[in-house]
């Protein structure tokens, strides 16, 4: 039997999830994730039965309209008695809402949505009320009738090229780091310098980081073998520098016996197998939490987009950037540079001179002056005038109002 591979036994893992979370919703929600199988994949289908699943305990505890308090039971025309205000209701309810950890009912954690949160919750009830619209089972899709909360684009945050520097020094030397935090680093240097070169070497994702398999590199050609969100596979090339600290990390590695499952694993935790998405964006957060503390948010993601920035600035070549990010679509690249396009304006503008005028060529005739002579006017602004060159300027008035518009410690991986 051929061995099963780390991308199918996550694939498998989440199947499994979804069946579990789909029994205590209404059948059409099987139905509707069951229609998206030959187009999307099982992390999409994920966060799809995810988000019905919010809306549905929603709805069994908040809304009146429904027959019963067990969403399982609920058939299509109950379905079809839901009003847009209801929606309405959901979205106000997503920005602060307490969910159930544990089979205590008291034991509940706030959640909160910013805006993006509820655009994506909104839009996959949008998607499950169109399918049921769509083979007929509703007569309307009335989630279309509540508007979508206004996007706001937020600046890219990435790392200026000295702070790359400073980031790579932290890691490699742990200094700044506390007395606990510097005993488990002199374990996982090695492995933190290969991850975070490879992000600013490679703009890999953080998914396709923690699948990578020792088979996957090549060092022949500086090549690495990667599983894109599709599941599609990509060769990157990375550069000597990245080589370099593989090497390094390997050799470390070769001495570690991995626990069953994991021994094609390239970056191990200290538990000696795969390491999870979420520790090494822990473990990045840390070390930049210590050179650019103002930078809260940084994230692997954060570092893809510091690699596709100096991409695009060596190469100015959009398209290029696009295939090295694994982009299907050129206009998804153009979020990443948009800070080089800033800067290049910016470089435009102050390159840009014109002809200087001095303040004895600019001499007009004031019309209030008292023995009709011209008076030289400088700027009012100037600031060379001196005090007893103050000009004085009539107050003037007017009959139109003018209006205008309205640092925590985590567990080590």
């Amino acid at each position: 039997m051929p061995e099963i591979t780390y991308r199918e036994l996550l694939d498998q893992k989440r199947v499994e999830n979804i069946r579990q979370m789909l029994k205590p919703l209404p059948r059409s929600c099987a139905d509707f994730i069951r229609s998206l199988l030959s187009t999307t994949s099982t992390l999409t289908r994920l966060a799809y039965t995810i988000d019905l699943g919010t809306f549905f305990n929603f709805a069994a505890r908040e809304l009146t309209c429904f027959p019963s308090e067990i969403a399982s039971e609920w058939t299509d025309k109950d379905l079809a008695c839901l009003a847009p205000r209801d929606i309405e209701i959901y979205a106000d309810y997503l920005s602060l809402y307490y969910k159930q950890t544990g089979e205590n009912v008291a034991e509940q954690r706030m959640l909160k949505n910013h805006t993006y949160g509820v655009m994506r919750k909104l839009s996959s009830l949008r998607s499950y009320f169109n399918y049921l619209f769509r083979t007929q089972r509703i007569p309307a899709n009335i989630a279309t009738l509540v508007p979508l909360p206004k996007k706001h684009e937020k600046p890219i945050m990435l790392l200026e090229r000295d702070e790359m520097q400073k980031l790579l020094e932290a890691v490699s030397s742990g200094d700044q780091l506390s007395s606990r935090q510097a005993a488990f680093h002199r374990l996982t240097r090695a492995r933190d310098f290969a991850i975070v070169m490879l992000f600013l070497g490679t703009g890999i994702r953080v998914s396709e980081c923690v699948g990578i398999d020792l088979e996957d590199i090549d060092f022949r050609s500086n090549a690495l073998l990667v599983t894109r969100k599709g599941g599609n596979q990509s060769i990157l090339y990375f550069p000597s520098e990245v080589a370099d600290t593989l090497k390094a990390y390997i050799a470390e590695r070769e001495s570690v016996e991995t626990l069953p499952g994991h021994e094609h694993a390239l970056f191990l935790s200290l538990q000696k197998k795969r390491i999870t998405q979420r520790a090494v964006e822990q473990m990045v957060k840390k070390y930049a939490m210590l050179v650019v503390p103002l930078k809260r948010r940084m994230s692997p993601h954060k570092l893809r987009s510091t690699y596709a920035t100096n991409l695009y600035q060596e190469t100015e070549d959009i398209y290029l950037v696009a295939e090295a990010l694994g982009h299907s679509d050129v206009n998804t690249t153009r979020k990443h540079y948009a800070s080089m396009s800033d800067h290049r304006m910016r470089q435009a503008a102050a390159n840009t001179h014109l002809p200087s005028v001095t303040a004895q060529e600019m001499v007009t005739t004031d019309p209030i002056a008292a023995n009709g002579d011209a008076v030289p006017s400088q700027p009012p602004f100037s600031a060379t005038m001196e005090p007893q060159q103050a000009v004085s300027i009539p107050a003037h008035t007017t009959d139109e109002a003018e209006t205008a518009p309205h640092s925590a410690e985590t567990a080590p991986q």
